[in-house]
């Protein structure tokens, strides 16, 4: 297990929003930190009303979007649309190639959203959108998978899945054994064996589990990847 605190992300700020990155991204370069299994990028944004990303390109990438506050609106060349809330995931399968814009409007709040992207099974397949609501509990919740059948969004990478927990000080959630593993704390905190683990905090695991315990209330996400030959 590794432990990777907030504080030690890469940070990008730009004008209205600022992005903490927690793999290496643009000119963020770690050769050590480059992806963790199907993992490329997992960026915790926050952007201002009024501000956001302009259109702009994504291939052969499955792109997983997650707000944790206020509302993301996405858009992209292939016509589709939404705006994405709290309590509601969103999927885009870039394939070939894709342009989309994703803003937030002038009359929202501070938005902060997390966005994974995961390497599809395929390069160069087609271009998918997809959106649904999604309520966490205290157990983990399939949001996102190209495996798990009751998910409730499917992404084109087969082994791949996010699962999301919503926790009250003092219960337990567990993190299985899998070949990968990335345990991110959203909000609250939780003990992990002897240590904690905070706000924008992190936990990657490789072929072993852990069990986890809320100190406050918690927004956990943990993705997991099921295919032992696929390495950082």
């Amino acid at each position: 297990m590794e432990i990777h605190r907030s504080g030690d992300r890469f940070v990008t700020d730009a004008e209205g929003r600022r992005t903490r990155h927690s793999l290496s991204f643009g000119s963020h370069y770690d050769p050590d930190n480059l992806r963790f299994g199907l993992l490329v990028s997992h960026n915790d944004d926050l952007v201002q009303p009024g501000h956001g990303y302009p259109d702009h390109p994504h291939s052969n990438l499955e792109v997983v979007t997650w707000v944790l506050r206020g509302a993301l609106v996405h858009a992209d060349s292939r016509g589709h649309s939404g705006v994405i809330e709290p309590g509601r995931v969103q999927v885009m399968s870039a394939g070939a190639g894709v342009v989309h814009s994703e803003t937030v409007d002038a009359a929202s709040g501070p938005t902060r959203f997390l966005q994974a992207w995961v390497l599809p099974d395929e390069p160069g397949g087609p271009t998918a959108y997809d959106a649904a609501a999604v309520a966490p509990g205290p157990a983990w919740l399939p949001v996102a998978s190209g495996a798990h059948p009751d998910a409730a969004v499917r992404i084109g990478a087969r082994g791949a899945t996010l699962y999301a927990a919503h926790l009250a000080a003092g219960q337990r959630i567990t993190v299985s054994q899998a070949p990968f593993a990335h345990l991110f704390i959203a909000t609250g905190a939780v003990r992990l064996g002897a240590g904690d683990l905070g706000s924008g905090d992190a936990a990657r695991f490789r072929d072993e589990g852990a069990d986890l315990v809320a100190t406050s209330p918690t927004e956990a996400l943990l993705w997991t990847f099921a295919d032992p030959l696929v390495g950082p």
